[in-house]
């Protein structure tokens, strides 16, 4: 992938898009998802590991909710990557990841990711630019070697802009429902908005060699998603499954 510019891309959705019409047409995405994971499933061929990145409250949980929950619980898992135990720092940064990337049959979701540890970690110089470029080329090779046998990436970077993602923030300080997701750390990282910006760009531009990022747009929720369960539709459609026939020792 060239070189992207974050600030040169529209973090709003298209002017005159309808909001209701748009909502309805996410409702009929979601119900073909869910139809086409029951054959998903049942295939038993190949799996599916969903990426999703972004600033704090950009909308990473709203995805997983309202695009993900109707699924079956059967085929689906759902991981949030925080900071790493010392269990977990006393292996190498994917050793974690590994254990937890989708079997045949499963769609896994990840909440943040093994990316945090090319963003957070760069960001607050935790780790030195050799170990950027170093840790970028594993995650390629992770990310092929998942490819390779049979998981297909998708890989979603919620774009939402400074002034979009304050107004979030803020709700989060007076609504009783939002309230549990206040955390003064948050505050803190977005005074390094512009360090995080530079770092996502660099690994839109080398982290992109097994699977592409699809960079969406994040000020509208309902925009946001329905890009998000198009994109899913469709990679669950062209994966053209089957069931399986009956089998039998007659």
């Amino acid at each position: 992938m060239s070189k992207i510019n974050l600030k040169k891309i529209n973090t709003d959705s298209p002017k005159g898009l309808d909001k209701d019409a748009t909502k309805a047409k996410t409702k009929i995405l979601v119900d073909e998802i869910c139809a086409l994971q029951d054959t998903f499933i049942a295939a038993q061929k190949t799996s599916l590991l969903v990426i999703l990145q972004g600033m704090d409250a950009s909308g990473k949980d709203g995805v997983t909710k309202n695009v993900f929950s109707k699924l079956s619980p059967i085929g689906l898992q759902v991981h949030s990557f925080k900071k790493p135990t010392d269990k977990e720092m006393a292996h190498d940064f994917l050793w974690r990841v590994h254990q937890v990337v989708p079997a045949k049959g499963e769609i896994t979701i990840f909440n943040r990711s093994h990316y945090e540890d090319v963003l957070i970690q760069r960001v607050h110089k935790w780790i030195d630019m050799k170990t950027v470029n170093q840790r970028f080329d594993a995650i390629n090779h992770f990310e092929t070697l998942l490819e390779q046998t049979g998981t297909k990436i998708l890989k979603f970077y919620m774009h939402v802009s400074p002034e979009v993602q304050l107004e979030r923030l803020e709700e989060r300080k007076i609504n009783p429902e939002k309230m549990w997701k206040h955390k003064d750390q948050d505050w803190e990282e977005r005074k390094l908005w512009k360090e995080y910006m530079k770092a996502y760009e660099d690994v839109f531009q080398h982290c992109d060699k097994a699977a592409a990022w699809h960079i969406i747009p994040a000020d509208q929720n309902w925009y946001k998603e329905y890009l998000v369960a198009e994109k899913v539709r469709d990679t669950l459609k062209q994966m053209k499954l089957t069931y399986p026939p009956l089998e039998t020792n007659q």
